[in-house]
């Protein structure tokens, strides 16, 4: 019976911690009858050893030996140039691929017979996919991290404290989006015990903030009639009107509040802007904002930029915290490694790995059936 070989490559992009396989993957597909090939030193960032995968029973090669002998190639994010170069015809690649973003290379691996797997165009709304949704399990670490550091960050309590030196009165956290991210910083943020309010366009989602705690924060932000609710589970963009209405609408909510944690993003498109540069000069002198989208394409967060810490001349920190998945990448891969096995067991039968147009999963994934212009958090 044929077997179906996959390789794990080591990530490129600067700081990114991830591997998109951890031992324990390698030994679940192993069951399913799947052979896999892990680069050498592609875990050491998650703390996995060479010696952990050959254990588990991967075999740890270079790249150059896992490009030719692998059927499929498993990555976190979009390869390099040297490392697209390296597909070949026949072969897949598998990973968050970031097609919207990355259209150019996408299009330039089709044309050399290269097939590309996208887990980030998986729609939410696939319930016999959830076990393969990576954008949730990397936004679940992102939001948990988020309110850690922002924890880290603030130079108060996050609880209400009553000690002999009196009482200390426990934080305002506002969490911007209550999609997965945001769920998570609402929980975790409650957990440490701060006083938490959450917003989001869909109206839908005030049961989800309420359930864990929080109180959701009324603002009219779009026409009425309008859901803000988009396609494949996420919510949709707003237009620049409504984007201004909800802006003004919020800058009074955090002029009161110690920490802002915002989560909105739209795939592949700027994140819409939600806290101003007026916002945050309005906030008291050790209050924290962490922008989750803050990228290269912009933030939610004015003057946000990824992967840097600036503190304001008014004493307000802002922190453009775009890697967060990757701050905690031991616990990223593993849940990314999980969402792999689900989505490989799926698609290989019979020793053969299998891209059927026909099933609403793989079509997703191969971009046929993907959701388009809905925001995430």
């Amino acid at each position: 019976m044929p077997h179906v070989t996959v390789g794990a490559v080591r990530e490129r992009a600067p700081g990114e911690r991830r591997v998109a396989l951890v031992p324990e993957a390698v030994t679940l597909l192993a069951r399913a009858g799947i052979d896999v090939l892990v680069e050498t030193g592609a875990g050491s960032g998650a703390w996995f050893t060479d010696a952990d995968y050959t254990e588990a029973g991967a075999g740890v090669v270079p790249a150059d030996e896992l490009y030719a002998r692998a059927d499929a190639v498993l990555c976190v994010g979009p390869p390099d140039a040297e490392s697209a170069r390296s597909l070949r015809a026949g072969q897949t690649l598998i990973g968050l691929l970031e097609p919207l973003r990355h259209p150019a290379l996408v299009r330039e691996l089709a044309e050399r017979g290269v097939r590309t797997v996208s887990l980030d165009l998986l729609p939410r709304t696939l319930s016999r996919a959830q076990s393969m949704d990576a954008l949730t399990s990397q936004a679940n670490v992102a939001g948990y991290k988020a309110a850690v550091l922002a924890a880290d960050s603030y130079d108060r309590f996050f609880p209400m404290l009553t000690t002999a030196a009196g009482t200390m009165r426990p934080a305002q956290v506002l969490v911007l989006g209550a999609g997965v991210a945001g769920l998570q910083a609402i929980a975790t943020a409650r957990r440490l015990g701060a006083v938490v309010t959450a917003y989001d366009v869909r109206p839908e989602s005030r049961g989800e903030v309420e359930s864990l705690g929080a109180r959701f924060l009324d603002i009219q932000s779009q026409a009425p009639g309008e859901p803000g609710a988009g396609q494949g589970g996420y919510a949709r963009e707003l237009t620049e009107e409504e984007q201004r209405a909800q802006r003004a609408a919020l800058d009074a909510h955090i002029a009161r509040t110690d920490i802002v944690i915002t989560t909105a993003q739209v795939p592949g498109r700027k994140p819409p802007l939600l806290v101003t540069a007026a916002a945050v000069r309005g906030m008291k002198p050790g209050s924290v904002v962490v922008d989750l989208a803050a990228s290269d394409l912009g933030g939610n967060v004015e003057g946000s930029e990824p992967d840097k810490t600036d503190v304001l001349a008014g004493g307000v920190t802002v922190i453009g915290a775009g890697r967060l998945p990757s701050a905690m990448a031991t616990a990223a891969s593993t849940a990314y490694a999980r969402n792999l096995v689900a989505l490989l067991r799926h698609l290989v039968r019979d020793g053969e790995l299998v891209l059927d147009p026909a099933d609403e999963i793989t079509a997703a994934l191969l971009g046929e059936a993907s959701p388009k212009g809905g925001a995430t958090s």
